[in-house]
């Protein structure tokens, strides 16, 4: 996925246009990780751990690490440093993480669709664990599919770009399109209030996965086709051009990741908002926290003080009470006694 690496970036220079696609890239792949970034905290340190949390903090972590790969590689290209071994690592990594991506965002959109259709069941059998477990499965078969990619089996461009496209987009696309299509199915038919902003969600999601993905595939076989009919070098020219927006695309889509899939839910809205403001309430207070701590120390000598003094209070007046009803009982004895006698 790496678009600075070509021959005649590396001879002309950088143009304007070229230092417009490296800042595109650089703010891009900022959110990105500002975002995943983010998800990864909520998730990992201030959210409890639930089959939700799960999926979307290791969605995140595929997309951090896609994007953190993704700048280190580029950047040693852009240093025209020729660490293969390095490169092949990253190289390695960026598949890794674009399929792990992918199959979680295939896993949610399942998840959803059975939590739709199969309330009693999902409730009773959908736990951590076997969220867990799934996720294994997951990270296992993206290493098992990035295998074709490997230098080391020489795979045809064709064969690969065939295989990135059935793997990595058709059939996820499909299973995607259909889950979400059954969900607004089984809404229909509950006739919820809510009814058009789930239906703007599913769409959203949908539309926002295939938006992101189709053009990069589509250039790729535009790619074969042109090197089979030998068409001219502008032509080649715009095809790359194209390929740089692509790309864009798809590092557009894990940016998009954590605002679809999780920002979207209140729950994490509300853990984000409170973290936010702890920090900034850390960073602004920062010079008064002992002043801070010594008045609630002061504060709190006085409050048990003055619940110490209350207590007293109460049992001295107890004592007396007692010792009232004492002598009130003593003297009306002796009364009797001398009635009797």
């Amino acid at each position: 996925v790496i678009f600075f690496s070509n021959t005649t970036m590396q001879q002309e220079g950088f143009t304007s246009f070229k230092i417009f696609q490296i800042c595109i890239f650089i703010a891009t792949i900022v959110v990105g990780l500002i975002g995943n970034g983010l998800v990864i905290f909520l998730t990992g340190c201030r959210m409890k751990t639930t089959v939700n949390s799960t999926w979307f903090l290791n969605l995140a972590i595929a997309d951090f690490l896609f994007m953190l790969s993704s700048i280190i590689d580029n950047l040693l290209v852009l240093g025209r440093l020729s660490l293969y071994f390095m490169r092949y690592i990253l190289q390695t990594m960026l598949t890794l993480n674009l399929f792990a991506s992918i199959f979680f965002l295939v896993v949610i959109s399942l998840d959803r669709c059975l939590c739709t259709w199969m309330v009693v069941w999902a409730k009773n059998k959908r736990t951590t664990l076997k969220a867990k477990i799934i996720c294994i499965i997951v990270w296992v078969s993206s290493i098992g599919c990035s295998f074709p990619s490997f230098e080391v089996f020489k795979f045809t461009f064709t064969f690969l770009t065939t295989y990135d496209f059935i793997v990595g987009f058709f059939i996820p696309f499909l299973i995607i399109a259909s889950s979400y299509t059954a969900i607004g199915v089984r809404i229909k038919r509950l006739k919820r209030v809510k009814q058009l902003r789930s239906y703007q969600v599913i769409i959203t999601l949908t539309l926002a996965f295939f938006i992101c993905w189709f053009p990069y595939h589509a250039i790729n076989f535009y790619q074969i086709i042109a090197g089979k009919n030998n068409w001219s070098a502008s032509d080649r020219q715009v095809i790359g051009t194209a390929m740089i927006v692509s790309l864009y695309l798809v590092y557009l889509n894990s940016c998009l990741n954590p605002i679809l899939y999780v920002f979207m839910c209140d729950e994490y809205k509300k853990k984000l908002k409170q973290s936010l403001l702890l920090v900034l309430e850390t960073a602004f207070a920062e010079d008064h926290l002992d002043f801070i701590a010594d008045t609630k120390e002061r504060a709190g000598h006085v409050n048990t003080t003055e619940l110490f003094s209350a207590c007293m209070s109460y049992v001295v007046l107890l004592q007396e009470m007692i010792l009232n009803h004492s002598n009130l009982v003593s003297n009306q004895n002796s009364e009797s006694v001398n009635n009797l006698i």
